[in-house]
């Protein structure tokens, strides 16, 4: 099975961006989930944590509310 990653190996190029932005906002990782889950978006402390590491995949619907929650644009977090 072919599975798509970035030059760099990771499954998203999100990741590092997330986990700037989370940590500006002073927001733990669970705290960071929690603000998710109240937008709508079912995820928890290990996915948040497997994303801003580049082990998960992210979808559009995810990295719009993701952005939503950081207060910037999903170009924002998409900038390398």
């Amino acid at each position: 099975m072919f599975i798509n990653k970035t030059q760099s190996g990771k499954c998203n190029i999100c990741g590092p961006n997330v986990k700037i932005r989370r940590k500006e906002k002073d927001l733990s990782q669970r705290q960071f989930a929690e603000k998710l889950q109240l937008l709508g978006l079912e995820i928890d402390k290990n996915a948040i944590q497997r994303i801003e590491c580049g082990k998960r995949f992210v979808i559009d619907t995810e990295l719009k509310t993701i952005a939503k929650a950081l207060d910037c644009s999903v170009a924002d977090l998409l900038e390398e």
